[in-house]
């Protein structure tokens, strides 16, 4: 199954689909009279057969019981009913606080089982019967059998006649799980007709469903909207940037996010973070990067001034990235060599190594170059010919011959490392 991908250099907001939480038990009905919840149900309603007020009290304990969260009395109290009550009625409602008793434990397949054969057993009224048909598609979602619970679903509207916001957003999930994109945004679209107040997961599935149906602008949009609709909420600028970011709308991206950056609302790391490597991004495919590199060290260094942003190799090197392509060599040294200190590996080592050789600083670059290769870079050919190179510098041939051999043990420079040896074997 697919689901929207992480993007270079960010990481997606995760798709929060939340599952909805189960309903309240259904209690004894004949100490009052609710509000009929199905009145144009199709199911005829059996004749309860609930007589012994013992059995009765036994049943509302057992419930309270697992409202409690009291789980042992719950099982001591209920289980019998199962096993033994002449009341079919009690036998339902005990295997309905059953399966409760399962799904707070997150054994979900015996949850559905329980709740099977509750509704096997059929003689409970309307309003409960549907409640727990309706539960039984909520677990089958959270066990991840999702056109199961797209069948009982269609069942329960069907018999129940009842339409709610939840139901299609429930639809709305199962769909978008099983890849079925056009049924999901259908699906949600009727959920958020149905009230003025939908939930923030709802927007979530409708802008994945729409960016796998190969819909990136209708994602884009619901996305703006949503952020438009909720600014200070970060999971709305997350998903927002992560879906037109998907849609390859760096520019619309960037420009929400300077919107919550102005208005105070940018206030994580990863946040900061991102805006700047959206920067870089967009730098890198320009055909000048200084404007853009100069605005994503700006956004680094602001969130590091407020303390935002930690003084991580990781993050420091992503400054350095950005000092150098903006053209500001300088800085770009200072903040690698800081971050070569921190680090685990030798990129920004590196990095380092390789601006002081463009400056025919031979002996600081050599140590640099060591550095990196001492703590592990990933393309090691590189590292050896930057290491030749200080090594000519400082007229030490034995030294670069050493470095060029050693590159030549490496695919992706082998050639280079050949001829460059040939070039020092000609010189005198």
């Amino acid at each position: 199954m697919k689901h929207v991908r992480g993007l270079t250099m960010l990481a997606s907001a995760a798709l929060l689909l939340s599952l909805a939480s189960s309903p309240a038990l259904a209690s004894d009905t004949s100490k009052t009279k609710p509000e009929v919840q199905y009145p144009n149900a199709t199911r005829v309603a059996p004749k309860l057969d609930l007589t012994s007020q013992k059995e009765q009290k036994q049943l509302n304990e057992g419930l309270d019981a697992v409202s409690a969260g009291d789980k042992a009395k719950a099982e001591q109290t209920l289980q019998p009913l199962v096993d033994g009550s002449k009341s079919k009625y009690a036998q339902a409602l005990a295997l309905q606080g059953l399966a409760t008793i399962k799904y707070n434990d997150g054994d979900l397949k015996n949850a559905i089982a329980l709740l099977q054969r509750s509704l096997a057993i059929g003689v409970m009224p309307n309003d409960t019967y549907f409640q727990l048909e309706y539960m039984l598609a909520q677990f089958q979602l959270a066990d991840e059998q999702y056109q199961p619970a797209l069948d009982t679903l269609t069942k329960w509207r069907a018999e129940g006649k009842k339409e709610t916001a939840n139901s299609y957003a429930l639809e709305g999930n199962a769909d978008y799980r099983l890849g079925k994109y056009p049924e999901a945004i259908a699906a949600i679209k009727k959920a958020q007709s149905l009230t003025d107040k939908p939930e923030a997961s709802w927007n979530q599935i409708l802008m994945a469903s729409y960016s796998e149906s190969g819909q990136g602008d209708q994602a884009a949009k619901v996305a703006e909207d949503n952020y438009a609709a909720n600014p200070n909420d970060p999971d709305a600028l997350n998903n927002a940037v992560a879906v037109l970011m998907q849609a390859q709308k760096n520019p619309e991206a960037i420009q929400l996010m300077e919107k919550a950056r102005a208005n105070g609302t940018l206030k994580s790391e990863t946040n900061y973070v991102n805006l700047a490597k959206l920067y870089l991004i967009t730098a890198q495919s320009g055909n000048d990067p200084k404007p853009d590199a100069t605005k994503a060290a700006q956004v680094l260094e602001e969130g590091m001034g407020k303390g935002v942003i930690t003084s991580s190799a990781d993050n420091e090197m992503l400054l350095g990235q950005s000092y150098e392509m903006a053209d500001n060599t300088g800085k770009a040294l200072d903040t690698y060599t800081k971050a070569a200190s921190t680090a685990t590996d030798g990129e920004a080592a590196l990095r380092a190594g390789q601006l002081l050789l463009t400056e025919n600083k031979y002996s600081q670059a050599k140590s640099m170059l060591q550095q990196s290769l001492d703590k592990g870079v990933k393309r090691k050919g590189p590292a050896y010919m930057l290491l030749a190179e200080s090594e000519i510098g400082l007229k030490d041939k034995p030294a670069a011959v050493a470095a060029l051999k050693q590159a030549e043990l490496q695919p992706e420079t082998a050639d280079r490392a050949k001829a460059r040896l040939k070039q020092i074997s000609a010189s005198k």
